[in-house]
């Protein structure tokens, strides 16, 4: 199990925790902290959450498909790199699809899953108007599952039936706390860790999932320049 997955799990395990208890009252769980005891392996059976290949399709984006760097995030204002945020996250028309993960191949995994998000919506004629969406909720020693967004134009009327396990829905909404991580994604476990020290430090009871934005594109775990905005919901 990897430091990420230590640290992620930690996180999450600490915010079920709290759904007991009125603050927080102890320090963070140390990184063996085994990661959510009530959660399960995700069912591989479930529809929509089965482990997502990289799609044969992927290596080539239609030409009509916007950038995606020009789109917009979730909040406009960037984040302070060396602070913390709070933010209000507005409901926005996403295109989800569910899937599941090892540690070791979260960058893959959700990268494919993004682009055969964007595959399905250039087919559709649907626009995306919004940055990668990653909502972390349950985790065990091998891996995680995850909802995989991308924020679209508006949402289409009549809304489609979920296909293949591609849904349509809304982005998480509400007040929230956003850590911006600038660096690699095998470094964004030292973020995890700040949010976990600041939740006990100002005894904030958060929501059991956690959101990463992603403002550049997930290319590369050793990536330097990624760009990556956490965010924390606060019950």
């Amino acid at each position: 199990m990897t430091l990420l997955a230590r640290t992620l799990a930690g996180c999450l395990a600490l915010s079920i925790a709290d759904a007991a208890a009125p603050a927080l009252a102890q320090s963070p769980p140390p990184a063996a902290t085994n990661p959510l005891p009530t959660t399960t392996n995700p069912d591989p059976k479930t529809p929509g959450t089965a482990d997502i290949p990289v799609p044969a399709q992927a290596g080539a984006a239609p030409s009509a498909m916007p950038p995606a760097a020009g789109r917009d995030t979730l909040v406009a204002t960037p984040g302070d790199a060396n602070d913390v945020d709070e933010v209000s996250l507005p409901a926005k028309p996403a295109a989800i699809l569910a899937g599941r993960a090892k540690w070791e191949e979260a960058v893959p995994s959700l990268k494919a899953a993004f682009q055969r998000i964007e595959a399905d919506l250039a087919k559709a004629g649907i626009r995306p108007v919004g940055r990668p969406i990653a909502v972390f909720a349950k985790t065990d020693d091998d891996g995680f599952q995850y909802d995989a967004m991308i924020p679209i134009a508006a949402m289409p009327d009549p809304k489609p039936a979920e296909t293949d396990g591609l849904r349509f829905g809304t982005t998480p909404s509400g007040k929230a706390l956003r850590f911006p991580h600038k660096g690699s994604y095998d470094e964004i476990d030292g973020t995890y860790e700040t949010l976990t020290a600041y939740l006990d430090a100002k005894d904030v009871v958060v929501q059991d999932r956690f959101i990463e934005e992603y403002v550049t594109d997930l290319n590369d775990k050793a990536d330097e320049k990624l760009d990556v905005n956490i965010y924390a919901l606060p019950k």
